[in-house]
């Protein structure tokens, strides 16, 4: 029993190594050291080992998280991530030295449900520089801390439809957003705390999971980072800055959150963190006030893909944000949270693989914010369990027949509904209506 565990768990998207099961594990894992070879654990000593996580454990395997059928939409989520695989457009950064040394070939997935379900392919443990994909982690810290009104006096809110790295502020001199270059300098500024402790705010967004800091890329970034350097000086002679704030600080810190390093599976924690409200799916931590998220996923879905943001949101109609390292960042709000990363970018600055997902990922699940998850049939919804849609659709028809409602029918028909289901012993709706006396008024419709 105990060597079959992992294995069924993984198939409802949890993993052993889930901070939830913790305790759960070690008693299993001494149960097996305690006995002298492999014998069937019997029901008591299982319960008294799963004991303290039944109430998970009975969600996980009566599918009651929020993608029931997991196994089948990993199958589906490993298809996309192959046909995206064989995408190799676009060039790898190179204006940051150290980002040019990575490999254009490499490429990672990782998603975590809002319950903790996990499943990752490809690059998936391989840290890189989170570069832009920190902006909104940095103003979600910065509301958490000043609140909505103090960060937007010196940062606004609406999309620049420039470069990411333009000397350009709105009608009030504000940078326009916090997404772009100037926005995230001034964002940088209104920190009151350290690298250190932004490091650690980031760790508990991803569960405790891999969050680390790449001194290599911060000093490329320094030496290199000649256009910041004249943002800042531009903030500076417009009074951009807070009282007090030093210029060189807030460029030194923006830096130095461009250089923190994850992997695919710890960013999709943090990504997964935000489509839970601020909670922390594996770890139950509020990290983030509802106010921080619902601002941050906002200003993601309108300006998170630098001067890409307006077709993000008409193709993929998601929060998202992209960085030059290759990152993509994607929020599908209440479901998931997903992490793609790849080297290759498109001329605009966005990982080429990345986009194609996310695109490949709407194109099949009904995810999009505009989908109508009750008419989109030619989408999959993977909130469902198998089989929920067609046992509905199957009570109404069959009781519209029934009742001899031939509004009902109609509407059934004209939104594309199969009107030769059948019920459990094999009767359509014209049989049903037959059998009540209602052909006549049905036929004469």
């Amino acid at each position: 029993m105990s060597a079959h565990f992992p294995a069924a768990l993984k198939k409802t998207g949890l993993n052993a190594s889930d901070p939830r099961l913790k305790d759960c594990m070690d008693k299993l894992q001494r149960s097996v050291t305690e006995s002298f070879h492999d014998v069937m654990m019997d029901r008591e000593l299982f319960h008294k080992c799963v004991g303290g996580n039944i109430v998970l454990l009975i969600q996980a395997f009566r599918k009651k998280f929020i993608i029931p059928e997991f196994d089948s939409f990993v199958t589906k989520i490993d298809q996309i991530y192959d046909t995206v695989q064989k995408n190799h457009d676009g060039h790898v950064a190179v204006y940051i030295p150290h980002l040019a040394k990575f490999s254009p070939d490499l490429w990672g997935v990782s998603l975590c449900t809002v319950d903790g379900q996990r499943h990752s392919v490809g690059e998936s443990k391989q840290p890189f520089c989170l570069q832009s994909c920190v902006k909104p982690l940095e103003y979600a810290v910065a509301i958490h801390e000043a609140g909505t009104e103090k960060v937007h006096r010196y940062v606004g809110m609406e999309p620049s439809g420039l470069k990411f790295n333009k000397l350009y502020l709105d009608e009030e001199d504000k940078p326009h957003n916090p997404m772009v270059n100037a926005g995230a300098i001034v964002i940088s500024s209104l920190i009151k705390v350290s690298r250190k402790t932004v490091m650690d705010f980031i760790k508990k967004m991803a569960g405790q999971e891999y969050v680390g800091f790449s001194n290599a890329t911060f000093q490329s970034e320094k030496e290199t980072g000649d256009r910041n350097f004249a943002i800042g000086y531009y903030l500076k002679e417009k009074k951009c800055f807070p009282r007090g704030a030093e210029m060189i600080d807030a460029l030194d810190f923006y830096f130095q959150l461009c250089s923190i390093e994850v992997t695919c599976e710890s960013g999709s924690v943090m990504a997964a963190t935000l489509a839970h409200g601020g909670i922390c799916p594996i770890t139950g931590e509020r990290v983030l006030s509802a106010e921080a998220v619902r601002n941050t996923l906002s200003l993601m879905h309108s300006c998170g893909m630098y001067d890409f943001s307006g077709q993000m949101a008409f193709h993929v109609g998601l929060p998202a944000k992209s960085g030059v390292s290759g990152a993509v960042l994607l929020v599908v709000p209440n479901v998931m949270g997903v992490m793609c990363w790849s080297p290759p970018l498109d001329k605009v600055g966005n990982s080429v693989r990345g986009i194609h997902f996310c695109q490949e990922l709407v194109s099949s699940f009904n995810f999009h914010n505009y989908d109508n998850l009750r008419h989109f049939v030619k989408k999959q919804d993977p909130r469902r369990q198998d089989g929920d849609d067609r046992n509905k659709s199957v009570v109404n028809l069959m009781f519209a027949a029934y009742s001899g409602d031939v509004s009902a029918l109609r509407r059934f028909a004209l939104s594309s509904m199969d009107m030769e289901l059948k019920d459990y012993d094999s009767r359509t709706a014209l049989h049903v209506a037959a059998a009540e006396g209602e052909l006549q008024s049905i036929g004469g419709s």
